[in-house]
């Protein structure tokens, strides 16, 4: 019996080895797996964040586009509303030289209103807005002082204006 104490007390701990050490490789087993699936799931990951990112990028491209589109559009409706108060003017210029006096002082001076009108309406009429903000801006390239001067002058008597 003691023989067979220590058979079975051998096949035993040859169980528990063998136990043990498939224990220890479905571990490993699991392990790997685990590696495998974290890994793919980080590439999944970095995969979905590229597409975020790339869909953010598209998305901001886009109200860029709608952005500048706005800009542009609005820009053409100030010209466009520039152009027409340019055709009123010139128009009221042809109707006070076609009904004004004509002769003597006044018809002097009334031919030389309506076409001094008559120019400024014809040059608003063409350059709209944004022409007269570039001839705006080569002017004050051309003279700079005079127009600074004209701004000191300005702001000191608005600021008069202001305070009284």
């Amino acid at each position: 019996m003691a023989t067979m104490t220590g058979h079975a007390k051998g096949r035993d701990e040859n169980q528990g080895r063998e136990t043990a050490e498939k224990a220890k490789e479905a571990g490993s087993q699991v392990a790997d797996k685990a590696r495998e699936v974290g890994g793919q799931a980080m590439d999944k990951a970095r995969e979905v964040g590229s597409q975020v990112v790339d869909k953010a990028r598209d998305a901001a491209a886009n109200v860029g586009d709608m952005a500048s589109h706005a800009a542009t559009t609005v820009g053409k409706k100030a010209d466009d509303l520039t152009a027409g108060c340019g055709t009123g003017i010139k128009n009221l210029g042809e109707r006070l030289e076609q009904k004004g006096p004509h002769e003597g002082m006044l018809g002097q001076a009334s031919h030389a209103v309506a076409e001094t009108l008559k120019q400024g309406g014809h040059y608003i009429e063409d350059s709209k807005l944004s022409g007269m903000a570039d001839d705006m801006t080569q002017f004050i390239r051309r003279n700079p002082v005079p127009v600074l001067l004209f701004g000191i002058g300005f702001g000191f008597l608005l600021g008069r204006a202001m305070r009284s």
